[in-house]
């Protein structure tokens, strides 16, 4: 580098030391593990390591593609993958636009609290929930839908209801935290916007349409490719703790069968051919979603 360019960093040296410690976490745990993506090709031996561990190429990939669930969980991931990409990624922008919408100051705050505090219990106490909401004789659930007719059932239990149960719980706790980066962006619009609209006569609602939303169009763009590029990464915990043997056939996803097969089985191998195909899919849907924007659009990622 020239002269020019050490005396600029030298001159910010105590930025770049402070950068050095994230830099050196993602290097070290993000960029280091992957050497041993090699054992998705490899017959893994703990006892031989694994380099000295025999070659066997694509036979992981191919046992799993030839294996009789593997269109099952395909389709189990990819449909609650997009349920949940479309019921919970437009809510918390309609949420953070009715926030801003509030005029008065505290009720705006209360209303950010409240959706706020779901964000800050842990997946078991809301799975716990759900398994008291459904219980059949004093659940929430059966004692609401009773009032319309509707025989009680253990939602829980029914393979049918699983993935609307776990959707629909995931936007109720994660709805207020996720909207902060849009309420945050909304304060950035420039004031004087609204000011003008307002003497042109435009209503609230024209003011959402024609100023928030372009206002939030950029930030949108650049979350919804990043939710994109990680469509097929869906949180096994709860997948898992949701599971029982009579909801199997819809809530066996890729994540669950990486965890069971490679932790609880011990086939390493195996459970990391079938995530390196899982974390390819998503590379992929990176790139097409940032093409896409791109061709349209002035907002991408690169």
């Amino acid at each position: 580098m020239s002269k020019r360019v050490w005396k600029r960093v030298y001159a910010k040296l105590d930025l770049f030391l402070l950068l050095l410690i994230p830099l050196a976490w993602y290097v070290v745990f993000k960029y280091v593990p992957m050497y041993g993506l090699q054992i998705a090709f490899r017959r893994f031996n703990p006892s031989l390591g694994i380099t000295a561990s025999p070659w066997v190429g694509m036979r992981y990939f191919s046992q799993f593609f030839d294996s009789y669930y593997f269109w099952e969980i395909i389709y189990n991931t990819i449909s609650l993958s997009i349920y949940q990409l479309a019921i919970g990624f437009p809510i918390p922008i309609f949420l953070a636009l009715l926030i801003n919408e509030i005029q008065h100051k505290r009720l705006q705050k209360t209303v950010q609290n409240i959706t706020y505090i779901p964000h800050f219990l842990s997946v078991v106490v809301v799975v716990s929930m759900l398994n008291l909401f459904s219980n059949v004789d004093y659940g929430i659930f059966n004692k609401f839908l009773g009032v319309f007719g509707f025989p009680a059932a253990d939602y829980m239990a029914k393979a049918q209801y699983f993935q609307t149960l776990f959707v629909f719980s995931n936007v109720w706790q994660s709805m207020g935290f996720n909207s902060i980066i849009y309420i945050a962006a909304l304060t950035a619009i420039d004031s004087t916007l609204y000011e003008a609209a307002t003497i042109d006569g435009c209503s609230r609602f024209k003011k959402i349409i024609h100023i928030s939303l372009p206002g939030l169009l950029p930030t949108i763009l650049i979350l919804f490719i990043m939710r994109m590029g990680s469509l097929m990464e869906i949180g096994f915990e709860k997948v898992l703790l949701m599971q029982n043997p009579i909801n199997m056939s819809s809530s066996e996803i890729i994540s669950t069968f990486i965890y069971k097969n490679g932790i609880q089985k011990g086939q390493f191998s195996y459970s990391a051919a079938v995530g390196l195909f899982n974390s390819l899919i998503n590379f992929l849907l990176l790139l097409f979603s940032n093409t896409l924007v791109k061709k349209f659009t002035k907002t991408s990622l690169w």
